[in-house]
This record gives C-alpha cells, sequence and structure tokens, in this order.
C-alpha cells in the first residue's frame, strides 16, 4: 500500500505559523492526529507565496505584518517539517484540464492549481478552512481541522 498524504493548505500554515491565532489550537490538533494515522504532510510553492504574502501584509491590510526575515523563518521551518509538492508540465497541464472541466473562473484558479498537485502527485486530501473551495474538484476530498477535536 502506498504512502498516505495530506496537503496544507494555505489557511493552515498561517495558522500554525502563529501560536497566538485563535485557531491555533485547532489546527495543531488536526496535525498532530494526520501524524498520529501515519499521514505525511504536504505544501506547494504555492502554498508558501500565500502565506508569504499573507504573512509580510500589514496587519491593516488583513496580514501579519511580518518582515521577510520574521516569515523566511516560519517559511523554513514549514519545509523542514513538510514534504514539497513540486511543480512539472504534469501539474500544469492537469490545472490547465481542471480548470475547463470544472468552468472555473476568477479567484479559484489557485485552488484548481492546488487540485492539480494534489491529483498529479497523488494526494487525496487538503487540510483547510475553506472546505466549499474543494468541493468542485471530485478527484480531491477537502478535510476541515474540526473534524481532528477531541
Amino acid at each position: 500500500m502506498g504512502e498516505s498524504l495530506c496537503l496544507l493548505d494555505s489557511n493552515i500554515l498561517l495558522r500554525w505559523a502563529q501560536d497566538h491565532d485563535p485557531d491555533y489550537a485547532v489546527v495543531s490538533a488536526a496535525l498532530n492526529a494526520l501524524r498520529d494515522a501515519g499521514q505525511s504532510l504536504c505544501y506547494t510553492s504555492q502554498n508558501l507565496g500565500e502565506f508569504w504574502n499573507a504573512a509580510t501584509r500589514p496587519a491593516r491590510q488583513n496580514g501579519f505584518g511580518l518582515s521577510p526575515f520574521e516569515a523566511d523563518k516560519r517559511a523554513r521551518s514549514f519545509e523542514s517539517r513538510l514534504r514539497l509538492l513540486p511543480d512539472n508540465l504534469a501539474v500544469h497541464e492537469e490545472w490547465r484540464a481542471l480548470l475547463v472541466k470544472y468552468k472555473v473562473s476568477g479567484v479559484q484558479v489557485h485552488d484548481a492549481r492546488l487540485a492539480a498537485a494534489m491529483i498529479v502527485h497523488g494526494v487525496p486530501r487538503i487540510l483547510t478552512f475553506d472546505c466549499a473551495d474543494f468541493a468542485r474538484f471530485s478527484e480531491v476530498e477537502a478535510v476541515h481541522p474540526d473534524q481532528f477535536a477531541p
């Protein structure tokens, strides 16, 4: 049987990076439960870019207001603990096919790219606070961190 993988959405990374975030405890519990169940936790370059964008954006603009140095420290922590799903031609081609298959438009193109990476790399589920964003993609399963609450 193959390895069991789970992609972490950017909204998970953001909450995991700030131990004072109101959702930090539920995210940490979900990550621990996934690891205890033998799941390998993954990220993509897109996730890290979205994390960096929100982390370095000023707080008055709904960001964390971190310096690039502070964002880099947190990003390095993710990179050391998670598996990177690399971008490649197959991910691009799958993404393009999903855009057409599911009639994706607007900001949802980013979620389609994550779904494409999951499909190409054999990752069946994504941990996210925004399960509805992935509901259209029958090839993947979105799970909310609350599903792991004790």
